[in-house]
């Protein structure tokens, strides 16, 4: 997950992540709706992909790229349940508060 996250944390990634959330597309594809060199674009699309956020399939030369659902799917698990614990604490120690000014 670590890998993933730090995937994530970088604007350019999250939002090559987004391209290729509803359909599968090329590096080149990929790489025009930015304005950076396609080398760059392969950097991030190699992190993207060693996190296994995103999956390769190649058909000939081409390379295609497309999200990894499962693998978000699994990250947003685990934050969902970190939250969840922290938002519970939040709660209990706001409704302790909420007592102990009801005693004065």
């Amino acid at each position: 997950m670590d890998l993933a996250l730090r995937a994530l944390a970088d604007g350019t990634r999250r939002r090559i992540l987004t391209l290729v959330w509803r359909k599968e597309r090329t590096a080149g594809e990929i790489a025009s709706e930015f304005a950076m060199t396609r080398p760059a674009v392969s950097q991030h699309l190699t992190v993207l992909r060693e996190s296994e956020l995103v999956l390769v399939r190649r058909a000939g030369v081409r390379r295609f790229y497309r999200a990894n659902r499962k693998a978000v799917a699994r990250i947003r698990a685990e934050l969902g349940a970190f939250w969840d614990d922290r938002l519970i604490r939040l709660r209990d120690a706001a409704e302790a508060v909420e007592r102990k000014g009801r005693r004065k």
